[in-house]
């Protein structure tokens, strides 16, 4: 019997629609073995999680840090790691101020540039948020009648916002992952979400800086690359001595992505495909 994965979703925690409760019922009911919660600098939804899943649901905890190297950004998955380290909640901690800045400063841009005034409401709402983002401003253009749809409010605002970016140093966010006892995967290496991806030639040198830092796997199988994209990914961890993960990048409405989903030809990919779930079992983090 084929069993089946996916380590690599979002929920209200960041910037998902389903809330940890929600995507529980939602994994067992597809029917996936294992699973992680990897909500974007946060911790809080696999807390939630961690409280209802039972030790048959496969559940993994889960992060994704913000993070990049001197050449480029990139998103770093943690996996098990010690929730009661204060290495990993530091680094989020970091990010999460980080991210408020860029929240505020993109709504003075809406009002100069746009003539776009969201009301004290959901500006309270965001301040209540710990991890906010760009889809969350996105829902409140939705529900003060200013875009039709997430996709829109990108398309017509958040997309033509261009700010300096700041994210946690690949360094930082590795090594924070490792004190905290989890293992760290490079997420969507050859790019994520509507991003253009890379080339041999882009992506070789951001992999041995990653390397360098000590990240310890790749995730090979993802919604949006092709087999021959995974092939290749597959290749290269098999020959650098690095897990092979995979994941949908489920954001429930907010992204086009069915739960499950590691593949963008419709390929099912199992989990004895996923060396990352031999290394968790090694760990006890899974059955």
């Amino acid at each position: 019997m084929k069993y089946f994965a996916d380590m690599h979703m979002h929920s209200t925690a960041s910037d998902g629609t389903d809330s940890p409760a929600r995507l529980l019922e939602n994994v067992r009911r597809l029917g996936l073995r294992y699973f992680a919660l990897t909500d974007h600098d946060t911790t809080a939804g696999c807390d939630e999680l961690a409280a209802l899943a039972r030790p048959e649901d496969g559940f993994v905890r889960g992060a994704e840090l913000s993070c990049a190297t001197k050449l480029r950004k990139c998103h770093i998955l943690a996996y098990a790691y010690d929730p009661g380290a204060s290495a990993l909640r530091q680094s989020m901690d970091n990010m999460n101020v980080i991210r408020a800045e860029k929240l505020w400063r993109r709504l003075e841009i809406l009002e100069r540039d746009y003539g776009v005034t969201l009301s004290d409401a959901s500006k309270e709402k965001f301040r209540q948020i710990r991890n906010v983002g760009k889809p969350h401003i996105a829902a409140a253009l939705v529900a003060e009648g200013y875009c039709g749809s997430v996709r829109e409010a990108f398309q017509n605002y958040l997309s033509k916002i261009k700010m300096k970016s700041a994210y946690l140093t690949a360094q930082e966010g590795v090594e924070s992952i490792l004190a905290s006892g989890g293992i760290p995967v490079w997420a969507h290496p050859l790019g994520g979400e509507d991003e253009v991806h890379l080339t041999p030639e882009e992506f070789y040198p951001q992999l041995e800086l990653l390397m360098a830092c000590g990240i310890r796997g790749l995730e090979c199988y993802y919604s949006r690359y092709t087999a021959a994209e995974s092939a290749f990914l597959v290749e290269t961890a098999a020959s650098r001595g690095l897990y092979i993960s995979g994941g949908s990048d489920y954001h429930g409405k907010n992204k086009t992505i069915p739960l499950g989903t590691l593949n963008a030809d419709g390929e099912k990919i199992a989990a004895d495909r996923l060396t990352l779930i031999d290394a968790l079992k090694e760990k006890g983090a899974l059955q």
